[in-house]
């Protein structure tokens, strides 16, 4: 049994040191909050006392469940809003012939590829003018449009779904609305959740474009700006910070172990055909 045990550890010590590698810092961050703030960041990794009351401060010093509101309706609104705009414009890209489709998906690949600070500052002065500046809605409201990102994906997805099902719709009369809501919206659910994963986390993690339209209108923060709160003149309480970064990292990490099965289907489908 011992050695069949160390047989096996021989075989994953690859995989085991890699995975301590991506778990040592969730361990680092999680022992810190519990830690005192004379303690955090010294020689010693380990909590001489515990102190749970940290997570119970953030809340006290920081708005925390107003951030955690903020931070809920963008994810949530710009989630929502880029599948209503990206599932039918990859379903548009992928099961319809249409002139001028592929060089839509070369504009699309190429919107890609340009990073957004190029845009920041058109984007932020159409913003300003509307009165939309110091609010999330300059963050949400684009993705109305689509996200070229998401589309990519969609279609790479929807690529690998039989033009046979789709024919026989429409044989039996169903229109392209009918056609993606009853047939391809269901086959591609898996597609569909994990873009919506990644757009979720990115929302839930971005920093730099709260930080563009609402870093004068505290009210309007997110998680990811609030986590600034502990910075002092003098002193960073990183023990408090690093209790505040577990309460923020918690919930992509619950989202992501009940959703991981259509998060890696989806994504291991989307390169099979295309």
């Amino acid at each position: 049994m011992r050695q069949s045990w160390l047989v096996g550890v021989a075989r994953h010590s690859i995989l085991i040191a890699v995975a301590v590698m991506f778990l040592a810092p969730f361990g680092f961050v999680l022992l810190t909050s519990f830690m005192t703030s004379e303690q955090a960041l010294t020689s010693d990794w380990w909590p001489s006392s515990w102190h749970p009351e940290n997570f119970v401060t953030i809340f006290t010093q920081v708005p925390m469940l107003r951030y955690l509101g903020n931070t809920l309706m963008y994810s949530v609104l710009a989630t929502l809003f880029m599948l209503l705009s990206s599932v039918p414009a990859a379903y548009a890209l992928a099961k319809l012939r249409w002139r001028g489709s592929n060089a839509t998906f070369v504009v699309i690949i190429c919107m890609m590829m340009l990073p957004p600070q190029v845009v920041t500052v058109p984007l932020y002065l159409m913003w300003a003018d509307v009165g939309l500046t110091g609010t999330l809605w300059p963050l949400i409201l684009p993705m109305l449009a689509g996200d070229a990102f998401s589309i990519f994906l969609l279609r790479q997805f929807l690529l690998t779904i039989p033009a046979d099902y789709l024919d026989a719709a429409r044989i039996d009369g169903c229109g392209e609305w009918q056609v993606l809501l009853r047939v391809v919206l269901p086959m591609a659910r898996p597609g569909i959740a994990a873009t919506a994963i990644f757009q979720f986390f990115f929302t839930w993690n971005d920093y730099y474009g709260p930080l563009l339209y609402t870093s004068e209108s505290q009210e309007y923060w997110t998680l990811s700006l609030a986590l600034s709160q502990f910075k002092h003149l003098h002193h960073v309480e990183w023990n408090l910070v690093m209790a505040a970064t577990v309460l923020v990292m918690a919930p992509v990490i619950i989202v992501f172990f009940f959703a991981q099965k259509a998060f890696v289907q989806g994504v291991t489908l989307t390169g099979v055909k295309g």
